[in-house]
């Protein structure tokens, strides 16, 4: 191996398909790219140094192939990136992302990682303390990054003291330097995803994404805003800028919200069409349909080009407002999901999800007038929640019948306000990160004043069987997508979750 870093920066997405999603990951689960890393990249790369990624959840790398491949690259740093393609999928990365980190250690003890993402800001002394990582960032990284790659090749004894947001050190000589401001003009500094550095034939869009055809690939996801201004209390979203937002002077309390300009969107979305032949894309902002003018900015550059896509997004049912949803159609929106979550208000308030059952109804009938399809979450084993509740939120989704329905158990993913609370009561947690993902053999969402995990995850497989197996529901999709999209789904029920709690 060469002494001479010929690298600045390797960027690791980790990942463990079948770890996380059992099953589902062969097929049916999607295969995103990371988001983050590609903007970490970007940012680092405009600032004038090399960087490269691996994919190693996309590439189905083991650690020791990761391990090997840094050893061919000999970055000046190596970081692995633990952001989902959501905020609740951060926590579940980890346990690969660990592995990795201890395989490229095994073979170079003295090789300089750092680890950055929503769970490592979470919680960055634990993670610090107990993985082989050198260097933890406690901000959104960017600034991180960049300031510890200067610092490493600065000398043999680089002062590390000016790098932001950096946590470093050991026991009682634990750093913890000052945080930096968060990035506030991202058309300039971060300008997109460094799609170029990404295996972007392997990326595949979710099933139900493409139920009209199950053409998946080629898939691609994007932000088009940074953060969220609700405090849903099941969600970890902010946890990487809560330094910077202190240093912005924002309150404890108020969440950050940051945009691209419609123009810089439209030329990430230029770069996907034209190069990479993309027509699925997942808007993966945790709040797309929020603002007005941000919204129908996109639309009408995305309309002007005359594109053929095929977009999914997220919105809340209380802020699609008249008007909206005729020109989301003509740009090519096909999909907009809600957290509905809960049947209960009681339940949804305790929540900070304060909308009433008639938003709901009236919402999901306007976006389906439109053309749109619908897709559901809905949370089982929130705080207040028993087997009525619970029931009655399956009724609701039975009810509602969307073309597509995700059923989640209440997680209290490190960052949220349910990890909080369960901290604060001494409620059970999982032992082992993998104890966090969805899907995972060893799942364990938080119990209730009511219900134990088990008693949850063992409701929440039954009601996902009793929804996609509803004869309503089966009828629906015949009419909507057709015989080959039926089958699909009678396929995908097939595969049974294996848990240990229940």
């Amino acid at each position: 191996m060469s002494t001479t870093p010929a690298i600045d920066l390797v960027l690791i997405n980790p990942g463990d398909r079948f770890g996380i999603y059992q099953s589902l990951g062969a097929e049916l689960a999607a295969i995103e790219p990371p988001i983050w890393t590609g903007l970490l990249a970007s940012y680092v790369r405009g600032k004038g140094f090399s960087v490269r990624i691996i994919d190693a959840n996309a590439e189905n790398m083991s650690p020791a192939q990761v391990a090997a491949r840094i050893e061919e690259w000999n970055p000046t740093l190596t970081a692995v990136v633990v952001y989902g393609h959501n905020p609740s999928a951060s926590t579940q990365i980890m346990p690969a992302a660990s592995a990795t980190c201890a395989a490229i250690k095994e073979g170079h003890p003295d090789r300089p990682i750092l680890m950055v993402g929503g769970h490592v800001s979470a919680l960055p002394e634990r993670t610090l303390q107990e993985e082989a990582v050198d260097y933890v960032c406690i901000g959104e990284g960017m600034v991180t990054l960049t300031a510890l790659i200067q610092a490493l090749q600065s000398g043999t004894h680089p002062d590390l003291s000016q790098v932001p947001d950096l946590l470093y050190g050991s026991g009682e000589d634990m750093r913890r330097n000052p945080a930096a401001p968060l990035l506030q003009d991202l058309d300039h500094e971060m300008p997109g995803v460094a799609w170029d550095l990404l295996p972007m034939p392997l990326y595949r869009a979710h099933n139900w994404h493409c139920f009209d055809g199950l053409n998946r690939q080629p898939y691609a996801a994007l932000y088009t805003t940074l953060g969220c201004p609700y405090k849903c209390n099941f969600c970890c979203i902010q946890s990487p800028f809560k330094s910077g937002e202190a240093v912005l002077g924002l309150k404890q309390s108020t969440n950050s919200y940051r945009y691209w300009s419609p123009e810089a969107v439209i030329a990430q979305i230029d770069t996907l069409v034209q190069q990479y032949g993309v027509r699925n894309i997942k808007f993966a902002d945790e709040m797309f349909v929020l603002n007005r003018k941000h919204v129908e900015g996109i639309c009408d550059l995305i309309i002007a080009r005359g594109y053929d896509l095929n977009i999914w997004a997220y919105a809340r049912v209380d802020t699609v407002r008249d008007g909206m949803l005729d020109k989301l159609k003509r740009a090519g929106f096909t999909w907009l999901a809600f957290g509905v979550e809960s049947a209960s208000e009681q339940v949804r308030d305790g929540a900070e999800k304060r909308f009433t059952q008639e938003v709901i109804f009236d919402t999901i009938r306007k976006v389906r007038e439109a053309g749109i399809h619908v897709g559901a979450n809905f949370i089982f084993g929130l705080p207040g929640d028993d087997l009525a509740s619970m029931q009655a939120t399956l009724d609701l989704a039975l009810e509602l019948n969307p073309e597509m329905a995700n059923f989640y158990c209440a997680m209290a993913y490190p960052g949220s306000g349910l990890h909080e609370l369960a901290v604060r009561e001494k409620l059970p947690l999982p032992a082992k990160w993998s104890g966090y993902s969805q899907h995972s053999v060893d799942t364990q969402p938080l119990p209730t004043r009511y219900l134990s995990a088990a008693e949850v995850v063992r409701f929440r497989d039954q009601a996902f069987q009793t929804f996609y197996t509803s004869p309503k529901y089966l009828e629906m999709m015949e009419r909507t997508f057709g015989a080959e999209t039926l089958a699909h789904v009678r396929e995908m029920t097939g595969h049974r979750l294996e848990r240990k709690c229940a």
